[in-house]
Order: structure tokens, then C-alpha cells, then sequence
């Protein structure tokens, strides 16, 4: 019975070590799951850029004193500026990382106006957290289109380039392209696939975000933590595209 007492005694009493103590640097419960679960993401994305980094080396690089003028090889790894130079609406024209440029600008406003939906949440104010999580979610559908276009324009290959094809193959699958070696196509369609579906996921994410604030649900919870949570998700997104831009398109 003594020891009965003391238990209940201390599950009641909120001095007690055992009750736990304040939230680290006041985060709530919900952002510290969203920072492990970024954390765990962070590590993927990581093994592939290494991945990546590791096979490309593995490769030759193109040395026109060895290669003379450039044309895609599978002897060596093809150089992205020669690869990723189309821009809908000019074909022909040689736009080296242009669109891809484009695609990254984007992304990276619509993770500016996510900043203002969260900054909006923090004084709830309504209107301003709904304005900006569409434009927003523009931006994400904009991103996803402009990358379909990429994949469409990538798969189906240029008969016309004058960069010839490697292999005399237009175009890319998994097995082989028309711009270099093999896991040159495996790697894009891979890693560039495994970001869009991180983009998809957050556009879901802001639309149901943006549906609960127009219809007053975090009005009456009394505060607009989830447009932070989801904000801090959109906000990784981005900056792990940067990295993916860096590590794919410029190296």
C-alpha cells in the first residue's frame, strides 16, 4: 500500500524527474519530429550526391586535346551545359543551363513567399497566410512543370543535335542515352526524380495547409504553428535542390 502511495505521489507531482522538463529551445513537439525527419532526409539525399560524386569520377573527363571537338561519348562523362541547353520555345538555340536556371529561380521565390505565409502565421493574419501559401503552391506547380518538361525533353532526346549520340541511341532510358555513359541517365532520372517527389509531397502539404486556413482551422486553434512546420519541409526542399543543382548540373 506505501508503495502505491508513492507512486501515484510522484506520477501527480510535476517536480518529479520523471514528469520530463521544457521542450528543447521551446520547440513543440511537432517541429522537433520535423527536424529529425529532415535530419534522416538530409543523410539520403547526402549518399546520393556522394554517390553520384563517386561515379562521376569514376569517369573521364572531356579533354578536347585527347577527344578533339566535343560530341557525346560513352568514353567519357558528358558535360551538362551540352546536355541541359534547350529552353521551350527556342529550338536549336544553344541556352546552356538557362532553363534549369529558370527552374531553380522559382523554386527559390516560392520558398520567399513561404517565409512570408509563416512570418503572416506568427501575427495571424489570416488573409496574408492564404495569399502567400498559394503563391506558394504556384511556385511548386510551376517547378513541377517546368521539370516534367526537362524529363519529356530528356527522354525523348535531339535526332538534330549537333552533339551526335553516343552509341548512335536518341534519347534515355535506363539502360542507355544518348549523351554519355549509362549511369549518367540512371543518376538523373534518379536523384532529380527523388527531389520532384519531395516537391509533390510539399505541394499536398501546402494545399491542405491552404485549404485549413481559409476555412479558420488554425484561427480557432489559436495559433498557425503548422504553416511553420510544413514551412520548415518546403524550406529543405529547396536547399537540397541547390546542392542537387550544384553537384549535377555545374560539376
Amino acid at each position: 500500500m506505501a508503495s502505491t502511495t508513492v507512486t501515484v505521489s510522484n506520477a501527480q507531482d510535476k517536480t518529479s524527474p520523471w514528469f520530463g522538463g521544457k521542450s528543447p529551445m521551446n520547440a513543440s513537439y511537432g517541429k522537433l519530429m520535423m527536424w529529425f525527419f529532415l535530419l534522416s532526409d538530409a543523410f539520403t539525399f547526402s549518399a546520393f550526391l556522394v554517390g553520384y560524386g563517386m561515379v562521376r569520377f569514376m569517369h573521364p573527363a572531356y579533354d578536347p586535346a585527347v577527344h578533339g571537338e566535343f560530341k557525346f561519348s560513352t568514353e567519357y562523362w558528358p558535360i551538362p551545359e551540352y546536355v541541359f541547353n534547350a529552353f521551350p520555345g527556342f529550338h536549336g538555340v544553344h541556352l546552356p543551363l538557362v532553363f534549369v536556371g529558370l527552374m531553380t529561380f522559382i523554386l527559390i521565390v516560392s520558398s520567399v513567399t513561404m517565409v512570408l505565409a509563416v512570418e503572416a502565421g506568427h501575427r495571424r493574419d489570416k488573409e496574408a497566410v492564404t495569399k502567400w501559401m498559394l503563391w506558394t503552391i504556384i511556385g511548386g506547380l510551376t517547378f513541377l512543370g517546368c521539370q516534367a518538361w526537362e524529363w519529356t525533353h530528356f527522354i525523348m532526346g535531339d535526332p538534330q543535335s549537333p552533339y551526335g549520340a553516343a552509341g548512335g541511341f536518341i534519347g534515355a532510358n535506363l539502360i542507355q542515352n544518348q549523351y554519355g555513359p549509362t549511369p549518367f541517365a540512371d543518376f538523373f532520372f534518379f536523384i532529380t526524380g527523388f527531389h520532384g517527389m519531395h516537391v509533390f509531397s510539399g505541394v499536398i502539404l501546402n494545399l491542405l495547409v491552404f485549404h485549413n486556413t481559409v476555412y479558420g482551422v488554425y484561427e480557432r486553434r489559436g495559433h498557425y504553428e503548422m504553416v511553420e512546420k510544413v514551412g520548415l519541409y518546403w524550406h529543405f526542399v529547396d536547399l537540397v535542390w541547390v546542392f542537387v543543382f550544384t553537384f549535377f548540373y555545374l560539376v
